[in-house]
């Protein structure tokens, strides 16, 4: 196994680690749906104490409690906790809140058997509204994919957010913008019952799939790396070995030699399927189904295989030492996958993270300085 590529591209990476600040206890977070921590570490990242994340999922334990020691990983099904489960995690806190991103497959444009309003999940939704009613957190914040925003479960948690006298900013962002190397676009909702609170403004760094992903050590199909369990993918078979040899970086199937077209390609609703990324261009949105070559162009720029754990995860904005499995046999490839697809950016949950900070501290000026 080589260590480094002998013909990459001349990049520099771009830093995925920063120092984290002190955590302020004036802001004290619970993150409903956590998963593995996307949300919770780039909370944390932006100065949040972040105490606890629930999920009714016991295989994103390890990852979430060995990157996010202080925070404690609480296995429940959103349905059945209550105020009381949430309050103790909110004690001394100047100002609380809660953050959450549903399960977003039956709102997301990449699930067409869900296009009417509502959905299997949008009951979540309204669990996270009820949490919001009982338990008052100064700020509330969520994120999702962009088609939630139809859905009348999200159009009316939004109105029960004004009902409760919250001020509330809501958009759909392009994850690019804020240094995330994905086409990404998710919806944000920030509110807040202690005064004004404001989107994150884009920082318009722009990044590229090499800048995360050039350094990382040659992998073939169906390899996992001796010193990083994560960086693993799933084998290929001879036919679409075949396949990807023949794929240029940022085309498809289009590439592909007659006799190994299927007519399932020609008329497959998404046309970037079997496809590679390119070093000097945005990854597509990193599903669930990225560890698999036929779901999107999800391909390795240059070698023939698909991106491995460890590279999605890189592409999520995920530090480079972010442990994502304890042994090379603890989670399946498919299931880690599923982990990072579904988990927020850190990168963007730590500017969320830092509207929520700008946020507490008007308010906290404004009570010191009194009344005019």
């Amino acid at each position: 196994m080589q260590s480094l590529s002998s013909n990459r591209p001349e990049y520099v990476s771009a830093p995925l680690a920063s120092t984290v600040p002190e955590q302020s206890p004036s802001v004290r977070a619970v993150d409903l749906f956590c998963g593995i921590g996307g949300m919770t570490h780039g909370l944390i990242r932006s100065g949040i104490d972040v105490t606890a994340g629930f999920d009714i999922d016991p295989s994103c334990r390890y990852a979430y409690e060995t990157n996010n020691p202080h925070a404690s990983f609480i296995e429940s099904d959103i349905r059945c906790i209550n105020s009381s489960d949430i309050a103790p995690f909110y004690a001394d806190a100047a100002t609380t809140a809660l953050v959450g991103c549903a399960p977003c497959q039956p709102y997301s444009s990449h699930n067409r058997r869900l296009r009417s309003r509502g959905g299997n999940d949008s009951p979540l939704v309204c669990e996270f509204c009820r949490l919001v009613q009982e338990t008052s957190p100064d700020i509330v914040s969520m994120e999702n994919v962009p088609g939630l925003r139809r859905h009348a479960a999200f159009q009316d948690f939004v109105s029960e957010l004004n009902h409760l006298k919250y001020n509330v900013a809501c958009d759909v962002l392009y994850c690019a913008d804020y240094g995330i190397p994905q086409k990404r676009r998710r919806l944000v909702l920030l509110a807040s019952r202690i005064g004004d609170i404001s989107l994150p403004l884009p920082t318009n760094t722009r990044t590229t799939v090499a800048d995360f992903l050039v350094d990382l050590p040659d992998l073939a199909a169906g390899e996992r790396h001796s010193e990083d369990p994560a960086h693993v993918t799933l084998p290929l078979t001879p036919k679409n070995r075949k396949r990807i040899q023949q794929s240029r970086p940022g085309s498809s199937w289009r590439d592909w030699d007659d006799q190994d077209i299927s007519k399932c390609h020609k008329t497959a609703y998404f046309p970037a399927s079997y496809g590679r990324m390119r070093w000097d261009a945005l990854a597509p949105t990193i599903t669930t189904q990225f560890c698999y070559y036929s779901t999107g162009r999800f391909g390795h720029p240059r070698q023939d295989r698909t991106i491995s754990i460890r590279e999605g995860a890189l592409l999520q904005t995920f530090p480079k030492d972010y442990s994502l499995a304890k042994g090379h046999d603890s989670v399946s490839v498919s299931q880690l996958a599923r982990h990072i697809g579904n988990a927020v950016p850190v990168t963007l949950a730590q500017a969320i993270g830092q509207s929520i900070l700008e946020a507490s501290k008007a308010q906290e000026i404004h009570i010191a300085s009194g009344p005019a």
